[in-house]
């Protein structure tokens, strides 16, 4: 399928405004275009209630999380973790667009994690930032959802890579437990060389020169890429780890590497749906009121959140004694 009209535009766009790409920019210059595509964005639906709280990091740094609490008893705690290759993004911009309709659509309370980022705070800044705000969400989860309501973990790109760290972590470190986990195009290894990340097609918003900045400016020593919380699809055991929908998109770097972790989550035993955004590059999800791709990409991802709560909620219940007559 070619790459969807509005998507073209978009790109069409940018061309004639003459916007150098990402892997020409410093990061503080990449940064000002987060502030441009909120404002297309726009703000996000109305929740009950906002919570924001200031975490302190390891090395003493403060970072913040913000529990976007929808109308209602909230069925489940889903913390989600941003992309913008650990460089950009920030959960006050179209991440909260994108927070909010998740929180709304599934029923649950969103925790978004602003985890500090690149190159001011290099790896494993990011992901120690990420599992304190994991806890921080365990830690309350009976007052962010109803009792019994299962921890989720989700993200995209950059996001989509945390969230898949944290599992294994989580696993690992023996808590907090993680019931489910959505990965919308993730980051699961440093290989810049597959088919997807070279193919021609796929040099969109973003190309493997950006991925290859992003890379530079999380983690620059190539050989420590390898290590597992970098690359989870390396990662010597997958077993164990929650049921998973890993959700790629056709025109995208990415797109192998995520096929390719939804292949050996499966393998390990790991309950796993993939799904493919058909038409689709590598930026849709957040893209809220500016590519149509983004409202599939989302409702997909709620519809699947909201299947594996309501089975949750099923299996969790507890079971009626058996009566019988005298």
């Amino acid at each position: 399928m070619p790459l969807e009209p509005v998507s073209q535009g978009l790109l069409q766009q940018l061309a004639e405004e003459r916007q150098p790409p990402i892997s020409e920019q410093t990061p503080a210059l990449a940064r000002m275009t987060g502030p441009i595509f909120a404002g297309m964005s726009g703000r996000g639906p109305e929740v009950g209630a906002v919570r924001n709280v200031k975490l302190k990091g390891a090395d003493g740094g403060l970072f913040r999380v913000r529990a976007l609490i929808p109308e209602g008893e909230p069925e489940a705690v889903i913390v989600y973790f941003h992309g913008g290759g650990w460089v950009l993004g920030d959960i006050d911009l179209q991440y909260d667009h994108v927070g909010r309709d998740l929180a709304n659509r599934t029923r649950s309370t969103v925790v978004l994690v602003n985890y500090r980022k690149a190159p001011e705070h290099r790896f494993p800044t990011a992901i120690e930032d990420s599992y304190l705000g994991l806890c921080w969400a365990a830690e309350h989860l009976a007052e962010l959802a109803t009792t019994g309501a299962p921890l989720i973990v989700a993200g995209d790109s950059a996001g989509g890579n945390i969230a898949a760290v944290m599992t294994h972590w989580a696993r690992d470190r023996r808590g907090p437990q993680i019931d489910y986990q959505a990965l919308v195009y993730p980051v699961t290894d440093c290989d810049v060389d597959t088919p997807s990340y070279v193919d021609p097609e796929n040099q969109l918003m973003l190309s493997r020169d950006t991925m290859i900045w992003f890379w530079d400016h999380y983690l620059p020593d190539v050989a420590a890429r390898t290590h597992p919380d970098a690359s989870p699809l390396r990662a010597a055991d997958l077993s164990g780890l929650p049921p998973a929908l890993v959700y790629v998109c056709q025109y995208d770097p990415l797109h192998d590497e995520g096929v390719a972790y939804a292949r050996a989550l499966e393998k390990a035993g790991v309950p796993v749906t993939l799904a493919e955004a058909e038409g689709q590059m590598h930026i849709y999800f957040q893209m809220a009121n500016i590519l149509p791709g983004y409202q599939t990409g989302i409702a997909l991802v709620a519809d699947h959140i909201t299947t594996f709560i309501s089975n949750h909620a099923h299996t969790s219940a507890p079971q009626e004694e058996a009566t019988s007559d005298a």
